[in-house]
C-alpha cells in the first residue's frame, strides 16, 4: 500500500506514472450488476436483510459451486459478508482460541496472518520455493502440523504469484487433520488448466470468496465464506452484532452477477489473459521471464536477486526514477525477498510501457555496477 499511495501522490503532483502494482480489476462491472443494484435502490431494497444473508443469493452461491465444481453446498452453510476480508474475520474468530496455529506458505498475501495474529493465533510459516512453482511440499506441511495447528491456508490461483495448487497437493493436504482454509477470490480468472474448490476434495474445509476480481465488484465490497455448519451459527452471531447484515442492493447485484453475468465475465477473463501474455512477453525481453507461466490472478512474480536483496528500497526507487509502480517481494514475508509482484490490471499499452520502463531501470543499473 505505501507503493500505491506514493502513485498516487506523484500522479496528483502531474506525473506520468505506471501502476503495475495495484490488484484490482481496471474494468467496470457487468451492466446486470449495476442495473440490478440500481433497480434495487428504486424499489427502496435498503432495509436489514437476514444476518445471513438473502436467501436468494446463498441460493445462487450454492447453484455456482453445484454447476462449476460438482459440490452441494446447502445455502445454510453459506454466510455473505462484507467483502472476503470481513469473511477471514468471521472465520477466524470463530476457529481460533489464543495459541492455535494456522499454517501458512512464506510468501502469502500478507493480509493472513495480520488475520491470524489479531484473533490470538500463530502463523507457522512453510516456505515454498521458486524451484516447485512456490507450492507446498506436503511433507514439510506435515512436519509442521502439531497439536495446536487449527488450519492449512491455501490460495488457488495464488497472490502474489498467479499459480494454481496442483490436484496432488490438494489432495495430499486434505488427508491431514486440520481443517483447510481456502481463499478462492481468484477463481474466474484461470489461463491455463483449471482451478478446483478445496471442497472437491474434503468437507473439513472453510472457503472464502467474493465478487471483487472475477466481476470486477471491489468498491461492492461483497464476499462470502462457505463453512461446515457447527460454524455458521457463530459467525452469524458475530456479524449479527458487528455489521448486522450486508448492504441489501449489493446483494441484488450479486445475484445478478452470478446469474446473469456469465458473458461479461468471461469477456474480462479473455482480457486478462492476453494482458498475461503481453506482460510475459515484455518481461522475458528485458530478462525477467519466470521459471514457469503463472495461470491465473492476474500477477507475475519475478525474480530480480540479480539486482537487490531489498525489494521494497528497489520498488520505491523505481518508481522514483522510472515512474513505474511494482510491488516489493518483501510485502508478501521473507520468502518473497529476492521478487517483485507485476501485476498486468492495466491496458496492454501501460503494461508494454511500464515494463520498457522497468527494462531502462533495470539497464541503468547494470551500467552501474561496470
Amino acid at each position: 500500500m505505501d507503493i500505491l499511495e506514493a502513485e498516487g501522490l506523484m500522479e496528483k503532483a502531474g506525473e506520468d506514472v505506471i501502476s503495475l502494482s495495484i490488484g484490482e480489476p481496471d474494468f467496470p462491472p457487468p451492466e446486470c450488476v449495476k442495473k440490478a443494484c440500481l433497480e434495487a435502490l428504486e424499489e427502496d431494497f435498503t432495509k436489514y436483510t437476514h444476518s445471513q444473508g438473502l436467501i436468494g443469493l446463498r441460493e445462487a452461491i450454492a447453484e455456482h459451486y453445484l454447476s462449476r465444481y460438482r459440490v452441494k453446498v446447502h445455502p445454510d452453510q453459506i454466510l455473505v459478508t462484507s467483502g472476503s476480508s470481513p469473511a477471514f474475520f468471521l472465520l477466524f474468530s470463530s476457529l481460533l482460541n489464543p495459541g492455535d496455529e494456522v499454517i501458512l506458505s512464506n510468501p502469502h498475501y500478507p493480509c493472513y496472518s495480520n488475520f491470524v495474529e489479531f484473533f490470538g493465533g500463530k502463523p507457522v510459516y512453510v516456505r515454498v520455493r521458486e524451484e516447485d512453482r512456490f507450492q507446498y511440499r506436503e511433507k514439510e506441511v506435515r512436519k509442521k502440523v502439531s497439536k495446536k495447528t487449527k488450519a492449512i491456508l491455501i490460495n488457488s490461483p495464488a497472490n502474489p504469484t498467479g499459480y494454481l495448487i496442483p490436484d496432488e497437493t490438494l489432495k495430499a493436504l486434505s488427508r491431514l487433520k486440520p481443517y483447510l482454509v481456502s481463499d478462492e477470490i481468484y477463481h474466474g480468472l484461470v489461463y491455463e488448466g483449471r482451478e478446483r474448490s478445496a471442497l472437491e476434495f474434503s468437507d473439513r474445509t472453510f472457503v472464502l470468496s467474493g465478487f471483487s476480481k472475477a466481476y470486477s465488484m471491489t468498491g461492492f465490497r461483497l464476499g462470502y465464506v462457505i463453512a461446515p455448519k457447527e460454524f455458521i451459527r457463530p459467525m452469524q452471531k458475530i456479524q449479527q452484532n458487528f455489521t448486522i447484515s450486508v448492504n441489501p442492493f449489493v446483494q441484488r447485484a450479486g445475484i445478478a452477477a452470478l446469474k446473469e453475468g456469465a458473458a461479461d465475465q468471461e469477456r474480462m477473463r479473455k482480457s486478462f489473459a492476453e494482458r498475461r501474455k503481453v506482460a510475459l512477453e515484455a518481461l522475458a525481453e528485458i530478462g525477467l521471464k519466470p521459471a514457469s507461466a503463472p495461470e491465473g490472478a492476474f500477477y507475475i512474480f519475478v525474480n530480480v536477486k540479480e539486482y537487490t536483496q531489498d525489494t521494497y528500497r528497489f520498488a520505491f526507487d523505481c518508481l522514483k526514477k522510472a515512474k513505474v509502480g511494482i510491488t516489493p517481494g518483501i510485502d508478501f514475508g521473507k520468502g518473497g525477498e529476492g521478487y517483485i509482484r507485476i501485476s498486468y490490471a492495466n491496458s496492454q499499452e501501460k503494461i508494454r510501457e511500464g515494463i520498457r520502463r522497468l527494462g531502462n531501470y533495470l539497464a541503468g543499473l547494470k551500467r552501474k555496477r561496470a
